[in-house]
């Protein structure tokens, strides 16, 4: 039996996201720019009689392997299909703002489109996985609006590093977004050709926002107390809130500068997830 080489699920961080209309239907449009992590969760799968889920990894406790695990859901969004048994090794944080759930879904499907040699779904199945999958299967620094399903290419990023704190709370993304003062904000200022180097991206953010960022802190205290004790850092470049929280992340010009940071900050807060990573291809 061979075994297809292990998915990664890369930490998805929105560096911006404008919250710029609601749909009829209740779904909130957005302007985000959307980047991707070297930390994440892995995905594999090898064939089988039937669909099974197992769970490892440091982060498994916070999930399920239950038919609306996301993971499962993605199987089954190729329709009738021959059977797998998946793994997930979490190492991303449940339900914190990094898409880890998302990446997860991602990374399955192209998994098992390998595995078991088809395409992947429509991209209107796709999308039905969550807001966030169809980027994550993109993989790649992008432009993200609509709901989530229109992707346009954005700036490579200059060499650049971040470091990934969550206090250890969940945030429910439904609440945040019912929370919202104000759903038509302005979109993302124009994106420049390129920028020049980490302080250049840092710079063009600062004109950019978080929109969910206020009524995160409303309803999770906490995530005030991740994104003061990041711009604190010495070396940060910005510190911001990513999708509807409750983990931030601060922007740094070198890795080992990020790392030094990152081991900080869990000294300080030892019961906080801590990451130093870097962002881009």
């Amino acid at each position: 039996m061979t075994a297809v080489d292990p998915g990664f699920a890369p930490a998805k961080v929105n560096l911006a996201l404008h919250v710029t209309g609601r749909r009829l239907d209740g779904y909130h449009l957005l302007d985000s720019l959307v980047a991707f992590a070297d930390a994440g969760d892995r995905v594999s799968a090898v064939p089988a009689a039937g669909l099974t889920l197992t769970l490892t990894g440091p982060e498994a406790a916070g999930l399920a392997a239950e038919p609306d695990n996301l993971v499962l859901r993605a199987a089954r969004a190729f329709g009738a299909a021959p059977g797998a048994a998946l793994t997930l090794d979490k190492h991303l944080p449940v339900a914190s703002g990094v898409g880890g759930g998302s990446a997860d879904a991602a990374a399955a499907l192209r998994v098992l489109a390998r595995l078991w040699n088809r395409p992947l779904p429509a991209a209107e199945g796709v999308l039905a996985l969550g807001a966030d999958v169809p980027v994550c299967l993109a993989g790649r620094t992008a432009r993200m609006a609509g709901v989530g399903e229109v992707l346009a290419e954005a700036p490579p990023l200059p060499p650049v590093w971040a470091v990934l704190a969550n206090p250890r709370v969940t945030v429910a993304t439904p609440a945040v977004f019912a929370a919202l003062g104000r759903r038509d904000n302005p979109p993302l200022p124009a994106l420049p050709a390129r920028w020049r180097d980490a302080a250049d991206l840092a710079g063009w953010l600062r004109q950019a926002r978080n929109d969910l960022d206020a009524p995160a802190r409303a309803l999770c205290p906490p995530v005030a107390d991740v994104l003061a004790a990041l711009a604190a850092a010495p070396g940060a470049l910005l510190a911001r809130m990513s999708g509807s929280g409750a983990t931030g992340f601060a922007l740094f010009a070198d890795g080992g500068t990020a790392g030094t940071a990152a081991r900080a900050l869990s000294r300080a807060q030892p019961g906080w997830w801590v990451r130093a990573c870097r962002l881009g291809p």
